[in-house]
Formats: structure tokens, C-alpha cells, sequence
């Protein structure tokens, strides 16, 4: 016979080092920190600011709702959007309340392109506000083109001059 027994000192202190280090890798596991949701919200939108491709869009409503409406101390500020991609309208919406200092809501135009990041795997996974990055345009004014140039001097035609 093997000279294997559960009795024999060197396998019952393999045994218990073994537990201990299971234990300690059981503890590591439900002790650490986890990301919280806002944590992983900003990112999620670093994520798509380094890696998502830019399509227009269309910003369709911005909604706010209060404190006692969402259960969320500061309340939520929303963007409600769309965008098409490969014939398929997507309508997503962002909460931007962790961005208020960033954008101001109420000088956002509705019904104005944007421009949308979105991840291309998952063509759902879009934002159109991020830190350091705004798919928000400012205004949709007019810009006139610029004015004729003038020529130096009116009365003389000019003439072509191979030399110069």
C-alpha cells in the first residue's frame, strides 16, 4: 500500500493551507470595492470617446425631472435622441446629470442634428456628451460665404504675366 493517509502531518497541513488560501481568495473576492454606477457610467463614456465612431443624429427632447419624481437626490437631467445606422433608427437617451457643469440644457435646440458616438459592436451603446467631448452643437445659425475679394485696382484690367 501507498504511504497516502489523511492522518500523516505533511497532507493535513497541505489540506489546511489549502483552505486558508481558498478562504483568503473567497475574502479578496467579497471585500473589494466595486465600481459604483456612476463609476461605471463615466466609463463607459471614455470608453466610447476613445473608441466610438461619430454618425449624425437628431436631438429629439430633453427632459428633467425633480428629486421626488426619479428618487434621486439632485434629480435627472435626460437627452432623448436618434440616429440610423445600416437602416436601423436607434432612440436612446443619456442621463447628464453628472455632466450639468459641462452643457447647458436649456440652450440646447430640439429637433437639431448632433453628432453621436456609438460603440460598433453594439450600435445601441451610444452618447452625445462626455467629458471632454460634446456631440451637442451650440446654434444652427446661417453663415453667410465670404465677401468677393476686391481687386487692388479697379479701373486696370489685369493681364497675365508668365514671368512672375
Amino acid at each position: 500500500m501507498s504511504g497516502f493517509s489523511l492522518r500523516d502531518p505533511e497532507v493535513i497541513g497541505a489540506m489546511a493551507l489549502a483552505v486558508l488560501c481558498a478562504g483568503g481568495v473567497a475574502a479578496l473576492f467579497a471585500l473589494r470595492k466595486r465600481p459604483s454606477l456612476e463609476e461605471l457610467e463615466r466609463q463607459r463614456r471614455a470608453d466610447l470617446v476613445l473608441s466610438g465612431r461619430i454618425i449624425d443624429g437628431t436631438v429629439i427632447d430633453i427632459s428633467e425631472m425633480g428629486p421626488g419624481e426619479n428618487g434621486q437626490p439632485d434629480g435627472m437631467q435626460l437627452i432623448l435622441y436618434k440616429y440610423e445606422i445600416g437602416g436601423v433608427e436607434y432612440e436612446c437617451s443619456q442621463d447628464v446629470t453628472a455632466l450639468r457643469d459641462q452643457i447647458n440644457l436649456k440652450e440646447t435646440q430640439l429637433g437639431i442634428p448632433c453628432s453621436v458616438r456609438y460603440d460598433v459592436h453594439r450600435p445601441e451603446n451610444s452618447i452625445v456628451v462626455a467629458e471632454g467631448w460634446s456631440g451637442l452643437r451650440d446654434t444652427m445659425h446661417y453663415v453667410p460665404p465670404p465677401p468677393p475679394r476686391r481687386r487692388s485696382n479697379p479701373g486696370k484690367p489685369r493681364t497675365w504675366n508668365p514671368t512672375v
